[in-house]
């Protein structure tokens, strides 16, 4: 069976919960409305995230949305963000910043313009396989956006049974990983992911995208995220058995509508 789209996500805020769509718009810069706005800490000037979780334990808690449907010709609206305890509120609401910063205990902004020179604090786990242990980096991000390392991230079904088989008694779930691109590879367990490094891939009829890398991970793979428990093995086994890497980053070459079902081939 010829791999194709099982699932597609956006994230409206960076470390928030985002949406799952059926369809959506590649541009240039990824997914359209993909991690289009972020926080910014007000002491520092870093981008929150929960990549650093002793500093914003409870980014996971919110959920963002667009409040009105995006169209790829169309300016990006308002989004809509859900509150750990279910209230809500808008970006345009000029309360937003106020409400945030009181549920998370420090002054934060919500902005859609990123920095120039975008940058987030990094707290790696005391663990074997990783770059650091038991310290928090600064780290850089692209210039002038709000991505940890690309435009796309992509995973394969297979890694994720790979991921089940290899730490049986952990939930390896989707939405611990965050990717925009989910491809069904049946039949496989395996990080099939790593074989298309390097590769253009075809995503339906036009949408061709460049993979750059694997994609590294880090503790936010860990964090309890709803009824998830938090759960350091998952982070462990990838560090094991696959250095430390779950799926992989793209570039995009062309842009295009991408829907569930589309196939996904080697160019």
């Amino acid at each position: 069976m010829q791999p194709a789209v099982a699932s597609l996500f956006r994230y409206p805020v960076k470390s928030m919960m985002g949406e799952e769509l059926n369809s959506t718009y590649v541009t240039g810069r990824g997914l359209y409305g993909d991690r289009a706005f972020a926080l910014v800490d007000g002491a520092t000037g870093k981008i929150a995230s929960a990549k650093n979780p002793r500093k914003w334990p409870s980014l996971f808690a919110f959920r963002a949305v667009y409040a009105t449907p995006v169209q790829p010709d169309r300016q990006l609206g308002a989004v809509r963000i859900t509150f750990p305890d279910g209230t809500s509120a808008t970006s345009e609401q000029p309360e937003i910043d106020a409400a945030l910063s009181g549920v998370l205990g420090t002054a934060v902004t919500l902005r859609s313009v990123p920095p120039a020179l975008p940058e987030l604090e990094e707290y790696w786990p005391d663990m074997d396989g990783l770059n650091h242990r038991d310290a928090v980096t600064n780290e850089a991000m692209p210039a002038s956006t709000f991505f940890d390392c690309a435009q796309v991230h992509i995973l394969t079904t297979a890694t994720l049974a790979a991921l089940q088989r290899l730490h049986p008694e952990g939930r390896i779930e989707v939405r611990r990983f965050r990717p925009n691109v989910v491809v069904t590879m049946p039949g496989r367990s395996d990080f099939a992911d790593d074989e298309w490094v390097g590769k253009t891939l075809a995503i339906g009829s036009s949408v061709r995208v460049r993979v750059t890398g694997p994609c590294p991970r880090c503790v936010m793979t860990t964090l309890a995220q709803g009824d998830l428990p938090h759960d350091n093995g998952i982070l462990r086994t990838a560090a094991r058995h696959n250095g430390g890497h779950v799926g992989v980053y793209a570039e995009v070459i062309t842009g295009g509508a991408v829907h569930i079902g589309d196939a996904v081939t080697v160019a």
